[in-house]
Parts: structure tokens; C-alpha cells; sequence
């Protein structure tokens, strides 16, 4: 365990951000399912909706940084496509 106060401080810091981080991580994972799983449903409605969603989600995320800007682009790029395909 750190003795300097200013150590012990970045502790705390490190594992607050670590755990809005992974929040943020979970909530986009969990909007791309949705995606993915109205996609595999077939339904257009519901998948371009939810598309809507998980774009704001991903930049959102991209915009607090805990994606790079490229990351998000390709996540956005990759369920675009998802649900374009069953246009």
C-alpha cells in the first residue's frame, strides 16, 4: 500500500475512473447486443432504432475517452453495416 499521500490519492482517482470506464464499456456492449439481436430478428424497425441508440452510446463514450476516436468509428462502421444488410 502506498505511503505518500499523494499516492494513495491516485489510488482512489485510478480506481474511481476504472470503474465509470468500465460502466461506460458495459453500457456499450450491451446497446450493441441489442443491435446484433434485432438484426438477427430480422427486424428493420426495431434494429434501425436501436442503432440509433447505440451510435450515441459509442460517441458518448468516444467523447469521455474511454474509446479512441478510430475504435468508435469502426464499432459504429460495424453495426451500420449489421443492420444495413438486412435493408
Amino acid at each position: 500500500m502506498a505511503n505518500i499521500k499523494s499516492a494513495k490519492k491516485r489510488v482512489i482517482v485510478n480506481r474511481t475512473k476504472a470503474e465509470r470506464n468500465k460502466a461506460i464499456r458495459s453500457e456499450v456492449k450491451t446497446s450493441i447486443k441489442k443491435v446484433e439481436a434485432a438484426v438477427a430478428a430480422k427486424d428493420l424497425a426495431a434494429a434501425q432504432a436501436t442503432l440509433k441508440v447505440a451510435t450515441a452510446t459509442i460517441e458518448s463514450a468516444c467523447s469521455k475517452g474511454v474509446y479512441h476516436k478510430n475504435n468508435a468509428a469502426r464499432k459504429v462502421s460495424r453495426v451500420s453495416k449489421a443492420v444495413n444488410s438486412i435493408a
